[in-house]
Parts: C-alpha cells; structure tokens; sequence
C-alpha cells in the first residue's frame, strides 16, 4: 500500500508580544515528537510533516489544546520530497485565511478509492470535539493532561506535580481525560483511513 504523508501547517493566533520567538520555540517542541520535518515558515506560522497517524494526531492535539492556532492539515501519498512539499501545499490550502484559534481544516490530495468524500470534515470534528474537551479545563487539568498525554503514568505526573496519585487520579477525572483518550484514538483512526488504512 502506498505510503502517507501528513503535514501541519498552523498559524498562531495567541497574544505572545515576542511572537516570532515563541512560534520558533514551540515549533522546536513539535520537533521532538515526531520522526519528520518541522520548520517555521515567517513569524507565525509553523509546518510539520510526518508519515504516522499518530504522531501527526500528537501534533494536531499540543496545537488544539493550547488553543492558540488555526490548523490546516494535508494528507498527500508519499513517496519522496515531492510529495512532502505537495502535502505542505495542501495543508496551506486547508489553512487558507482562517482567522479562529483552535479551528482545524482538513484536505485530502488525490484521495483513495472509495474513500466516503465526508472524511476530511469527520477528522476536523473530531479535533474540534477534543477542542472543546480541553477548553473547559482548568490550569490544573492542562497541566496534569499535558504530562500524561506524553506518555507519563499517573504515578510519575503525580511525583512530576508534587501531589499524591489519588488527586492526580482526581484532577484527570475533572479535565475529561478518558473522553480525550477516546477522541484522540477516534482521531488516529480516521487519519489512517486518509489512504484506506484502518490499522494506524
């Protein structure tokens, strides 16, 4: 099966005064968790690509929750650099002149056979659900989600925040953490089955 190529192209939208260095900080952040490219295109606007569902829906997610970016998202076939710079292509074009932070658009090039024409819009709401999960969150939760959805236990997050697992068990309940898991993991299998893939 053909390979996938996901690229993010996301604009800051956030009140940072010093806005070139915080895009250029963040996009360094990004870099750290996925196997791909991620570069700073002018002073607000950030690009990543990468060829795993998961990893991408990683990227989409740190964008969303900070609720600080308009996101677009291209899905292309990969195959080389080509088709690297294709999918960035797309996902500007996704992006286009939106202007609402926390927003996600998704395109398609050349898309699967018999792939439902609904997808790109199925993808989009399920970011915009997690959106709103995390926008309801307060600085406690952000803090306690944001360690865990790094792939830290409860028990490390909790000795990470000085607090005991039983409040860390606590302020996951109250930040939706379960509902982002299943969103999140609704995500991922929607972004594979970009190219007929179900199995991320």
């Amino acid at each position: 099966m053909m390979g996938r190529m996901y690229a993010v192209q996301a604009r800051y939208r956030g009140h940072e005064k010093r806005r070139g260095a915080f895009v250029t900080r963040f996009a360094q952040a990004l870099g750290n968790i996925v196997d791909g490219t991620c570069r700073v295109d002018g002073i607000d606007e950030l690009t990543v690509a990468c060829e795993d569902a998961r990893q991408a829906a990683d990227v989409i997610m740190v964008l969303v929750a900070s609720g600080e970016w308009v996101v677009g998202v291209g899905i292309a076939p990969a195959v080389g650099i080509a088709d690297e710079e294709h999918a960035w292509q797309v996902a500007r074009s996704a992006l286009g002149r939106t202007r609402r932070a926390g927003s996600v658009h998704v395109k398609l090039a050349r898309p699967a056979a018999g792939l439902d024409q609904h997808l790109p819009q199925d993808i989009a709401a399920a970011f915009e659900m997690l959106r709103f999960v995390a926008s309801r969150r307060t600085a406690e939760g952000q803090e306690a989600t944001r360690l865990v959805r790094t792939g830290m236990t409860q028990l490390k997050a909790a000795e990470e925040l000085g607090i005991s697992k039983q409040a860390m068990s606590q302020r996951l309940q109250a930040a939706g953490w379960q509902a982002e898991k299943v969103g999140f993991d609704l995500a991922v299998r929607l972004l594979a089955r970009a190219h007929g893939d179900d199995t991320p």
